[in-house]
């Protein structure tokens, strides 16, 4: 099959429902975070937003009921940056079986200083990566559970152009904001290769799946106040960029197909169509330094280390 082809066209504008399903979207307050849970909530999907802001959250609730009548959506405190409250977190969701999980929310500073949450861990990595690792562990059981379960990694095309340094994974010896950015949605994007590779080894149902906005502009996203305002001016000014790049509802769409399509398979790659930085959702070529499988093994063995976790996330 190649890159792209699918049996039956999608349709980003007529989504299938997933009533009866639930979905977790961390970082759902906000960006494409957001975006996704109002399009997975027009589904008929329950929709839990992960978030330690529980204002911003409220704010992206009203903001998806105020667009999706009966719209099915609730708040769960989560902050990725603390490793240690993750178990009681996932405890908080009070659910048999979670259907799948969106691992949107991420940290992404432009200047210095080096900045570290408070179990030591640079912020970036340590928020964008190992509290996803995390809370991947303690949800395993939820995924397992369901009928289908999903893992669907949100990565970046940052990533792209970055490799991970194995020997200072949390930028101790030479921090440049921009390229740890990169730098820790590269090691979630391996992770999510990685983690498919050892569901399959383990013959489990659940499914690893990776997909990355493009490029996706705050000046050319529609206004979601009070969550995200954009004025008419600004929009204009970025008319050009729109030639090349979207709005963060169009950078939604290769997650929520990752999450939604039946004929996804694990361990594929999810972005826009022309040339990964706009249009609908399609498959793409993983890049080989993304999937390394030695690279990533190294990786794995680092993060559950750091984190504190077994090397086993106790799927079934």
């Amino acid at each position: 099959m190649s890159f792209g082809s699918r049996s039956r066209p999608w349709d980003v504008h007529r989504l299938p429902s997933a009533e009866g399903r639930t979905v977790l979207v961390t970082g759902g307050n906000a960006g494409i975070g957001y975006f996704v849970a109002e399009q997975l909530a027009a589904t008929g999907a329950v929709v839990v937003l992960g978030s330690r802001d529980a204002v911003k959250a409220e704010a992206a609730m009203a903001s998806i009921r105020a667009r999706v009548p009966g719209a099915h959506v609730r708040h769960l405190p989560l902050d990725l940056a603390d490793l240690s409250s993750l178990r009681t977190a996932v405890d908080g969701l009070d659910l048999d079986h979670l259907d799948a999980v969106v691992h949107n929310a991420g940290v992404a500073l432009d200047a210095p200083p080096r900045r570290e949450t408070a179990d030591g861990h640079e912020l970036m990595f340590g928020t964008n990566h190992l509290g996803h690792f995390t809370l991947t562990r303690h949800l395993a059981p939820l995924l397992s559970a369901a009928p289908a379960g999903r893992v669907v990694t949100v990565g970046s095309f940052a990533a792209r152009s970055e490799r991970l340094d194995l020997d200072d994974l949390q930028s101790a010896r030479d921090y440049r904001p921009k390229r740890t950015y990169g730098r820790s949605k590269l090691a979630q994007m391996s992770f999510g290769f990685e983690l498919d590779r050892r569901l399959r080894s383990a013959g489990s149902t659940v499914l690893s799946v990776v997909a990355h906005p493009g490029g996706a502009l705050d000046s050319l996203t529609p206004s979601r106040p009070p969550v995200h305002t954009t004025t008419p001016a600004e929009r204009l000014r970025a008319l050009p960029a729109g030639l090349l790049v979207q709005g963060k509802d169009a950078g939604a769409w290769p997650v929520v197909r990752a999450v939604l399509d039946p004929e996804v398979r694990g361990g594929e790659l999810w972005g826009p169509r022309a040339f990964g930085l706009r249009g609908t959702p399609r498959s793409e070529p993983v890049p080989a330094h993304m999937a390394d499988p030695a690279v990533a093994a190294r990786l794995w063995a680092a993060t559950g280390e750091l984190a504190g976790t077994e090397p086993h996330l106790g799927f079934k």
